[in-house]
């Protein structure tokens, strides 16, 4: 059986972000969508927005790991 193919739309609201930013996503390739119909809408899957999402927390948790916060006692008061 099919899974709901998402609109752009739909996917925004389950990212919580501007319409544009996830554009930019799908046409980056970053967030893998396929384009349908005559007037070549977009569509994602969700099973590959939920693979999307899922990268993003695994590259951030790597990022974090790699740029630790500085010390507090090294800080400095603004």
């Amino acid at each position: 059986m099919y899974e709901k193919l998402l609109t752009l739309e739909e996917v925004r609201e389950v990212l919580n972000t501007s319409s544009a930013q996830v554009y930019a996503l799908v046409r980056s390739g970053a967030l893998p969508a396929m384009k349908m119909g005559g007037r070549g809408q977009w569509r994602v899957e969700k099973s590959r927005l939920d693979e999307y999402i899922e990268r993003a927390h695994t590259e951030t948790a790597t990022w974090v790991k790699k740029n630790p916060m500085a010390r507090a006692d090294t800080e400095v008061d603004a």
